[in-house]
């Protein structure tokens, strides 16, 4: 009785393998048919029992289901096709190891096309504004790849899609892997074009020069990514009110970088946006210690400094920003604010005075103030309009200020270009 029921059970397991390889056989024949769709329904019929198969089995149900994904990916799959690809052929590569090799290579070329497909899917992802899944792509393509470049594009995606605990988490790993995103672009002119084109690798450049189709080869080293990374990860830590983690990673970023302008100002601009404006003055003044003819740097000691109404110091820094760069229409236009601001007090005496004489000479003093306030003012703000003469704000002022003092041509100027922006 023993001896039939082993026989039976040895029957049994012989006709299950053949039917697991004649299901392996049908999906690799689907696959071959371009029926991704019935390789996959074929091979989810297998899914329950093929870990008790033998090995042989195992290895070829892992890798045509990671191909049927692919396959699925290629033709408009969601990311989860993507996924499971990734997972099955991987799995494949890992199981080859302790056994013999047979579907490895295809499944490595198939795994370097799949790398491909899921950058340019993510690309399409972003285009369409959908930077949830092409975040999701990009990590998958960087674990493909260990490409760090893709965990850093990740991150950026994932911030636009307002993902900030996924974002954080790859800045970090970024961060731990010690990523900067430097590298040297190999340039070249096309003369066809003229424009100056990177070539990718020198030894392709070299050789595009060499057809006679490029000229004036050069290279130059692109800047850091590392700043902006500590900046979004002090940012994100910030918004989730962790303001001791953002001073943290901050501090670590400075003292190994201590002249890093980048990291100085990020540092500044988490202080800034945390509400802390004089720790944002104490860094911007070291910034200016470490570079002097930064007119932008000035400039933003103007607007702290005015919001902390120290006006006369405020000008000093408007001035040295508009001597620094003097296309600079924010400094204009706030140097005009600066100087208009005093004029609210003395249109408030103005309006309180009496009928006295002592109070109609001292209108009249007042009104003199205040033309010479508008007066000052004036260069400023005729300045700003030849940097940006569409600058509404200005010829608003203008047109007023004319207006006030009497001066009926530039007023009536003013007036006609008012309207003629406001159409």
């Amino acid at each position: 009785m023993k001896k039939r029921v082993l026989i039976a059970s040895a029957l049994l397991v012989s006709s299950f393998a053949i039917a697991q390889k004649s299901e392996l056989r049908d999906a690799d024949k689907a696959l071959d048919n371009g029926s991704a769709a019935q390789a996959k329904s074929t091979l989810q019929s297998l899914a329950s029992t093929i870990e008790t198969a033998d090995d042989k089995y195992k290895a070829q149900y892992y890798f045509l289901l990671g191909k049927t994904h692919a396959d699925l990916a290629k033709k408009g799959g969601d990311d989860a096709d993507y996924q499971k690809a990734v997972e099955n052929l991987n799995k494949l590569v890992e199981f080859e190891k302790s056994y013999k090799t047979k579907y490895t290579d295809e499944a490595q070329q198939i795994l370097e096309g799949l790398s491909g497909d899921i950058v340019n899917a993510a690309i399409e992802d972003n285009n369409n504004k959908e930077f949830a899944k092409a975040a999701n792509k990009l990590f998958m393509a960087y674990q493909l790849t260990d490409s760090q470049d893709y965990l850093y594009y990740a991150a950026s995606s994932a911030v636009q899609g307002g993902d900030f605990d996924t974002a954080l988490e790859y800045y970090l790993k970024l961060n731990e892997l010690g990523y900067t995103g430097e590298s040297t672009a190999y340039l070249a002119v096309n003369k066809e074009t003229g424009e100056t084109e990177n070539l990718g690798t020198e030894q392709n450049r070299d050789l595009m020069v060499k057809t006679g189709q490029y000229i004036d080869p050069s290279q130059e080293e692109t800047e850091s990514r590392y700043p902006e990374i500590i900046k979004n990860i002090a940012l994100i830590y910030n918004e989730k009110g962790e303001t001791e983690k953002a001073a943290a990673a901050i501090k670590d970023a400075r003292e190994a970088n201590p002249e890093d302008m980048n990291l100085l100002l990020t540092e500044a601009n988490m202080y800034i946006q945390a509400g802390d404006k004089a720790k944002f003055q104490s860094l911007m003044e070291e910034a200016i210690q470490k570079d002097p003819t930064n007119g932008t740097l000035y400039y933003n000691l103007g607007v702290i400094t005015a919001e902390q109404g120290n006006n006369e110091q405020a000008a000093e820094y408007y001035k040295k920003a508009i001597e620094l760069n003097p296309q600079s229409e924010n400094a204009y236009l706030n140097m005009a604010s600066l100087l208009l601001s005093k004029e609210q007090d003395l249109v408030s005496e103005m309006n309180n005075l009496g009928n006295s004489t002592a109070d109609n000479k001292r209108y009249d003093e007042l009104k003199a103030e205040r033309e010479g306030i508008y007066t000052s003012a004036i260069p400023y703000l005729e300045k700003l309009l030849e940097v940006n003469p569409s600058n509404i704000d200005a010829v608003r002022t203008l047109m007023n200020i004319y207006g006030t003092i009497g001066d009926q041509e530039k007023y009536s100027a003013m007036k006609d270009k008012l309207a003629a922006l406001e159409q």
